[in-house]
């Protein structure tokens, strides 16, 4: 992915350098693009612990760590205990970041304001918003609470911000499909696309029916659908950005597809566990992610990414 001529976001607030962000055991540390990411997980210790726990218990381990945004096989982040988000603290810093991967990432937000802020009015008469997109190591605050390495990327919708530990793109490359810029681009184009689904007013409804839903099961078939349609938002962003700047080739997209492949629920519950539990689903398994990325990036359409029609 030629991401380099993009101009750069300065909607990024950095805290990989606040006293508030960091690994609470205070493992903390710089970050460069894969592979010579910085440390930002929780320690080999507890997830041990947290593993032999869930097994016992039956229950997937990443539900014990945490509401995981691509990763958890949990609540949905969406619906994480509000609280103030804390003011910010005198080493943050707003802007465009020096660094390699800070760099990208700015670049990655770019392009998804410049495509959105044309598609979304053009095919929903909504003015888009740009969001906020904060960088951390290890542990950081939300409005949606606490946020750590081990949840994974997520949108709140209380402060309107991403949040994203970049050491999950190192996970990627060493457990989910190898990575690759473009994989990475997915990943922060899947939060902007909660991001979205926030400005229709979509995101909202669900999160009020899923915490009105009868069973913990009929909760988690929502969060599935709101979780599939931003994978095919993420889809029709990358449909429109190339288009406009034609800097996505067909091993971009194999590399794209490989990952939402490895992150299916399926796939994630049976490498932890050996099997699946179809009703603990969040995400959707491999194929349905598959194929919603691909409905985005074949229709570059808005309309087409109705789930909750299917």
């Amino acid at each position: 992915m030629e991401w380099q001529n993009f101009r750069r976001s300065d909607n990024v607030e950095d805290r990989r350098g606040d006293s508030d962000s960091g690994d609470p055991a205070g493992s903390g540390g710089g970050l460069s693009l894969p592979g010579g990411l910085g440390a930002g997980h929780l320690s080999l210790g507890v997830i041990i612990i947290i593993g032999l726990i869930g097994w016992a218990l039956g229950i997937d381990p990443r539900v014990l760590i945490g509401g995981a945004e691509m990763l958890n096989g949990g609540q949905s982040t969406q619906q994480a205990p509000a609280s103030p988000a804390p003011a910010q603290q005198a080493s943050t810093e707003t802007g465009v970041p020096k660094d390699q991967i800070g760099q990208f990432v700015a670049a990655i937000l770019a392009e998804t304001e410049d495509v959105w802020s044309q598609v979304l009015p053009a095919q929903k008469g909504i003015q888009y918003v740009p969001p906020k997109l904060v960088l951390y190591n290890g542990f950081t605050r939300s409005g949606c609470g606490g946020a750590s390495a081990s949840m994974g990327p997520f949108y709140c919708p209380e402060d309107k911000k991403v949040y994203l530990d970049t050491s999950f793109f190192r996970d990627m490359q060493t457990k989910y499909g190898g990575g690759g810029d473009f994989a990475y681009a997915y990943v922060i184009a899947h939060e902007i696309g909660h991001h979205v689904q926030d400005q229709l007013g979509i995101l909202s409804k669900v999160n009020a029916a899923e915490q009105n839903a009868d069973s913990q099961e009929q909760a988690n078939a929502l969060s599935v659908r709101i979780e599939l349609m931003a994978d095919c938002l993420a889809g029709v962003w990358a449909n429109n950005a190339q288009a406009k700047y034609h800097v996505i080739d067909q091993g971009d997209v194999e590399k794209a597809v490989a990952t939402a492949q490895a992150i299916g629920d399926d796939r994630l519950q049976k490498a932890t566990r050996g099997y699946a539990v179809p009703d603990s689903f969040t995400h959707g398994t491999a194929a349905q992610r598959v194929q919603w990325l691909e409905t985005g990036l074949k229709s570059g359409q808005i309309d087409a990414c109705n789930t909750f029609a299917q």
